[in-house]
């Protein structure tokens, strides 16, 4: 079988530390921001997810694969992470509605693996020194070479990744003849949030990254909407400048994690790089309005600057995460909007959040 001939493989850290694994089944180097994520289900949702372009996912979940893939499953039209590191790759999978191996997934859409890698000595190093560049790679006799490769990666930090992962031409979700209709900036928009918005009776056209505000506003929507999204949301000029028209005539708004710091940034609030990010489906947020807690799915290695939120007169925090406490949900006082850092869709993850695609229906009906 495949995993009989598998290679030697390392783990090359951008400041020269190395782990050792082996592939999975491609063969090559594969360079990324290595970041982990603590989810012990719902892997191949987070593979497709768009807001991992650009980075090595390590797998803190001991088994990946056991289960296989389901073509349900999937959050966009291919995988989106630029490789994986985990413990242990199961070759075979026990579930019956499934539909294939990951292996076979991951040779379809070409992706570099590597497993029988200390995952634990791998994250709990990347949350002492920070999310970093790095390079996974089976040519582990050619460390001068990758290492010269991966200086020239350039740095998430600045990285304005949303038109790699954003639709080229509009797009429409669900009926035609729903009672509201919606339009929504991709921004590296999930599958599950369109089902959300559809399943509301709501009608959504969904545009590309750098769409105006008076091409979404020609759809006649009763509201807006932000997506999540890989990358640095700073570079993003159109999609806040699309914000602050949105904003400014007062027109129903929702943003999710790089939606919502674009519409921190729309209002003078700034974001930056967190020191290892928020990624895994059991993050405690407390809905600071409900006084109740919830569990939720987090994917986001920014976020917006709590002082200056707190100090803005036009915002009220309305979730913190429990964590350390960043900003993770907040509202504007005078105007239609509000936005969460966090995905309320999950997908994978616990469905406590979903109550904000209500509320966001609620405030298109108030208008």
């Amino acid at each position: 079988m495949k995993y009989n001939k598998r290679q030697k493989a390392i783990i090359l850290l951008s400041d020269g530390t190395i782990f050792h694994g082996k592939s999975v089944g491609k063969e090559g180097s594969a360079f990324g921001e290595v970041c982990f994520n603590t989810g012990t289900t719902g892997y191949q949702e987070i593979f497709t997810d768009p807001s991992y372009y650009g980075q090595l996912m390590v797998a803190t979940n001991a088994h990946i694969g056991n289960y296989g893939t389901h073509a349900d499953e999937i959050e966009s039209d291919s995988i989106k992470i630029s490789g994986l590191i985990c413990k242990n790759f199961s070759f075979n999978y026990s579930r019956d509605s499934a539909e294939g191996s990951l292996q076979d997934f991951f040779d379809k859409n070409n992706l570099l693996a590597i497993s029988d890698v200390d995952t634990r000595a791998l994250v709990t190093y990347i949350r002492e020194n920070g999310a970093m560049n790095a390079v996974i790679s089976t040519d582990v006799d050619n460390i001068e070479g990758l290492k010269k490769q991966l200086s020239e990666v350039p740095d998430m930090n600045g990285l304005e990744l949303a038109s790699k992962v954003s639709t080229q031409e509009p797009y429409y979700v669900g009926h035609e003849s729903a009672t509201y209709r919606i339009s929504a900036l991709d921004l590296g928009i999930k599958k599950n949030i369109l089902r959300h918005l559809a399943k509301r009776d709501a009608y959504i056209k969904v545009f590309p990254y750098n769409a105006t505000f008076e091409e979404m506003n020609s759809f006649n929507p009763d509201g807006f909407f932000l997506s999540n999204g890989p990358g640095d949301p700073e570079p993003l000029e159109n999609a806040i400048s699309v914000a602050k028209e949105i904003i400014d005539r007062n027109l129903p708004l929702f943003g999710i994690c790089l939606g919502h710091q674009v519409i921190g940034l729309a209002n003078g609030i700034s974001t930056y790089k967190m020191h290892n990010g928020h990624r895994g489906i059991n993050h405690p947020v407390k809905n600071l309005l409900t006084g109740k807690g919830e569990i939720t799915s987090q994917n986001h290695g920014f976020a917006i600057n709590k002082e200056e939120t707190e100090k803005h007169p036009d915002f009220e925090i309305t979730h913190l995460h429990l964590n350390d406490h960043t900003v993770a949900g907040m509202r504007m006082k005078f105007k239609n909007c509000f936005s969460v850092q966090y995905h309320p869709e999950a997908s994978p993850g616990p469905q406590d959040a979903s109550y904000l695609f209500d509320q966001f229906i609620e405030n298109i009906k108030k208008g």
